[in-house]
């Protein structure tokens, strides 16, 4: 990707964040993949393709860092039980579910048991984009809102682990076994967080002691990509470092007395990167996209996985709200469903299946497509249904 192109994905995702002010019948995410999706068919944009280290590197971590910086501390330590339960064992119960349903559904195309579990695992996570600022204004409760981008920003690291786990076991055919995948899923997770809370905490008083707006977004950007990649070198989850050093970032903040002028400084940086990053990422992933889903040939298995993926997920929403007390009257099956629907998939998911195809063989090549297939049906139906289906849950 140049120079040029960069400058003209960003000029054409600036077009469309103008005309798509509301977001709402067509929110922006589906409408920057379809334009992306428009573009694959021009010449001049076939040299375009985003690499997994390119996502993984250089776009995961400042757009996990914004999420995770914006998010109000307050909400995770309101939801945290509902929120840890969702993105670790919740996690792990979706995927199995899903798993199951996949390698039965997935007999005609001889799928097998740990391909099926790689395919729910790259299905996973959800990563919500414009959609928690639609639940914002179409709920009166932001409580959905909240465990749902919480939610998002920490299965983001934990499908990685359970990802890596499962596609190391596919790509030298081995078994699945439960226990020494439990305890590498645990100390990869740990390992993450604990680096991402102490990096947070050191920058955080860094920022307090600078004077300088220009040095406060430095120190910012430092530790966006300085977590990620200093827990990725200790064989860590460089993601879930970034999630918890931003938060922890925030959090300290909050406790700061110059709390408005520090944010005033990071917010002016953040709002215009994290807009700029999503132009060009998913444009991108359109352009990408289009590779796998003109010649892919299964659409009905791809159709029947992506509504399986929203049942399971709705499942065990459903089933974790009967485990904590206040949740059960907070989260009705109405508002399960709408938090089942919005879990769209999406940036985490693309770079996952560019992961899968670069590490595999041709064997792999249908996953690959199908996974490609199920995203895509993903941001498109979930993004443009998710307005609609909330205004009609509220009433």
């Amino acid at each position: 990707m140049t120079a040029v192109q960069i400058l003209i994905l960003l000029t054409i995702g600036y077009i469309a964040m103008t005309i798509d002010k509301k977001q709402k019948n067509f929110p922006l995410p589906v409408f920057l993949v379809a334009i992306g999706f428009g573009l694959s068919f021009i010449p001049y944009f076939d040299s375009i393709n985003i690499s997994k280290e390119v996502i993984y590197n250089i776009f995961l971590p400042g757009l996990l860092f914004a999420s995770a910086y914006h998010y109000s501390a307050s909400s995770l330590r309101k939801h945290v039980k509902v929120i840890g339960t969702l993105s670790t064992a919740g996690l792990l119960v979706t995927a199995i579910l899903l798993g199951l349903a996949t390698y039965w559904m997935g007999a005609s195309i001889e799928m097998t048991w740990v391909g099926a579990l790689l395919v729910a695992s790259i299905l996973t996570p959800t990563d919500p984009v414009s959609v928690v600022s639609i639940l914002e204004k179409s709920l009166d409760d932001p409580s959905v809102a909240d465990i749902l981008d919480g939610e998002s920003m920490i299965n983001d690291g934990t499908s990685v682990v359970l990802f890596t786990v499962l596609l190391t076991m596919f790509t030298k055919q081995q078994s699945f076994e439960f226990w020494p995948f439990l305890g590498d899923f645990l100390s990869v997770s740990i390992g993450g967080i604990a680096t991402g809370v102490v990096a947070g905490w050191i920058v955080s008083k860094a920022v307090h002691l600078s004077t300088q707006r220009e040095s406060q977004v430095l120190l910012s950007i430092i530790i966006a990509y300085g977590a990620f990649h200093l827990a990725e070198a200790f064989g860590f989850s460089g993601v879930l470092a970034t999630v918890a050093a931003g938060i922890m970032l925030s959090a300290e903040l909050e406790r700061a007395s110059e709390e408005e002028m520090h944010r005033e400084s990071l917010n002016g940086f953040w709002e215009v990167a994290e807009p700029g990053l999503l132009a060009i990422l998913f444009l991108a992933i359109g352009i990408v996209a289009a590779d796998y889903l003109l010649t892919f040939d299964y659409w009905l298995l791809a159709i029947a996985i992506f509504f399986v993926s929203i049942g399971t997920r709705f499942i065990v929403i459903a089933g974790t709200m009967q485990l904590f007390s206040g949740y059960r009257e907070l989260l009705d099956v109405k508002k399960a469903s709408l938090l089942s629907w919005a879990g769209i998939r999406g940036t985490m998911s693309i770079f996952l299946l560019l992961s899968l195809a670069d590490a595999a063989d041709s064997s792999a090549d249908v996953l690959v497509s199908l996974g490609f297939a199920v995203v895509f049906l993903s941001l498109v139906v979930q993004s443009i249904g998710i307005y609609p289906l909330s205004k009609a849950l509220d009433k």
